[in-house]
This record gives C-alpha cells, sequence and structure tokens, in this order.
C-alpha cells in the first residue's frame, strides 16, 4: 500500500476517486497492544458511579448532556444505551458495557498523544494538502457484542463543519475488523455528492437542518481490514458500522 505515513499518487488517486483508502499495517502490533492496554488502565481508573452518560446515534438526549458537550476537553466514558437494568446497575462487566470514550484522548493522555502526533501521522495528512492539520477530536470505539448499538448512516463533515470543508477521518483498526464484528461500510465515491446534512447546536440544543436520506443497504460495501490498519476517510463520504455479531477478543491480555 505504499510508505506508511506517505500517500503515494495511486493512494491518493483511489481516496479522491472511492472517498477512502486503506493503510495496511499503518500501525505496529506493538503500538497496538501499547493503545489497547493504556485503555485498560483508563477503564479500570473510571468510575461509572459517578456518571452514567448514555451514547447513542438515534437517541438525542446525549446531544442535551452536559457530559457530553464537556467530553470535548476531557476523556469521558459514554455506555450503550442497554448497558443498565431497570435497577440501575450494569448487565454486564463495565469493559462489555462502553460504548466509546472520547474526546481529548489525543490531548490529554500521553499514550494516545504520541500516536495521535506521530511523524507518519502528520506525514500523512502533508500528503492530503494540509498545511497545518488539527485534531479536533479523537475517540476509541469499542464494538460490544449482544447491547453494542449501530452507527447509521452519516458524514463526519455533518458533525465536524468548517468553511471550506476540511474535515478527514482516521480510523484504525486494534483487532482485526470483519463484516462479524463490526467493520466499516461505506458508500464508495457517494463523498462526490457533497454534504447531505449539517448538525446544528443552536439555543434550543441541537439537531439536524433537513432529515436523513434513505439509503440501499446493496451500495454499501465492506472495510475488512487487520489489526494496525488505518482507514483514511474523506468527510463527505457516507459510511456506517453494523453491529457486532461475535464475542470480541479481550482487550488486553497481560
Amino acid at each position: 500500500m505504499g510508505i506508511v505515513g506517505n500517500l503515494t499518487p495511486a493512494q491518493l488517486h483511489s481516496f479522491h476517486s472511492d472517498g477512502y483508502i486503506v493503510m495496511e499495517s499503518f500501525a505496529s502490533t506493538d503500538e497496538v497492544e501499547s493503545l489497547r492496554k493504556r485503555m485498560v488502565e483508563l477503564l479500570n481508573q473510571f468510575d461509572y458511579s459517578t456518571t452514567a452518560s448514555i451514547f447513542s446515534t438515534k437517541n438525542q438526549q446525549k446531544l442535551t448532556d452536559d457530559y457530553f458537550f464537556e467530553s470535548a476537553e476531557n476523556i469521558s466514558f459514554f455506555f450503550e444505551e442497554k448497558a443498565f437494568g431497570e435497577d440501575g446497575n450494569l448487565k454486564q462487566p463495565k469493559e462489555l458495557s462502553i460504548n466509546k470514550v472520547g474526546h481529548a484522548l489525543h490531548e490529554i493522555d500521553p499514550v494516545f498523544k504520541s500516536f495521535s502526533n506521530s511523524e507518519k501521522v502528520c506525514s500523512l495528512f502533508c500528503s492530503l494538502g494540509y498545511k497545518k492539520p488539527i485534531i479536533i477530536q479523537s475517540m476509541y470505539i469499542f464494538k460490544q457484542p449482544g447491547i453494542g448499538g449501530e452507527v447509521v448512516p452519516h458524514q463526519d463533515n455533518s458533525f465536524i463543519y468548517t468553511e471550506p470543508q476540511t474535515c478527514t477521518g482516521l480510523w484504525l483498526a486494534l483487532e482485526d475488523a470483519t463484516t462479524t464484528n463490526g467493520c466499516l461500510w461505506a458508500i464508495p465515491g457517494s463523498h462526490k455528492n457533497g454534504l447531505v446534512r449539517r448538525f446544528i447546536r443552536g439555543e434550543n440544543g441541537v439537531t439536524f437542518d433537513r432529515p436523513s436520506p434513505d439509503y440501499d443497504l446493496k451500495d454499501f460495501v465492506p472495510i475488512e481490514v487487520k489489526a494496525g490498519s488505518l482507514v483514511v476517510i474523506h468527510g463527505d463520504l457516507i459510511h456506517q458500522r453494523i453491529k457486532r455479531k461475535v464475542e470480541p477478543t479481550p482487550l488486553y491480555t497481560s
């Protein structure tokens, strides 16, 4: 796939044509293990009795949650929708109940900051034509079996909007991602149709400026990758994640 962090002309052509590219072995085995191990440490330190914020792409409650907005400058933990029982207790272990951790890992945590600001990441963005790339947010996304929610078709530019539009997403696989455990799915070339809708935060809360179009599932293709692979995503690319169907591999084994 070319030199890590330095896109070849063929890769650039593929990115502009399809709206995404896969860079195999972008992260080394040691880097993947380091990121996974660090997340275990963060999870162990997290006391969920202090907050129980739920993340959902279908339920707008999360969007009015102060905890969610404050997460832009913190390392915050978001539970799956069905993580808690009627008694208010988790149905399963904490590490199997978290949807994601965000959104300032790249600023606050030294392990994630080191990788996010690595030379190969900077080189990648230079290859894409960025002069002064800035990391806006970072997330560690879990795909929990059973209770794990899906992420509906969307464009990253809807949520991270700039003028001119400059959002590019990086999706690093920390385990092999397949159609059975929640890999990405995308509509190749859909970025060429431009931004479909924007997510607006106003005085009365947050909402989309228009309804989501209907998408035909047959237009999506799976992006199956090995651990350590990086998927580079155009901000206007229509993509989604489908629910996990199999048990996850252990987050970290010492």
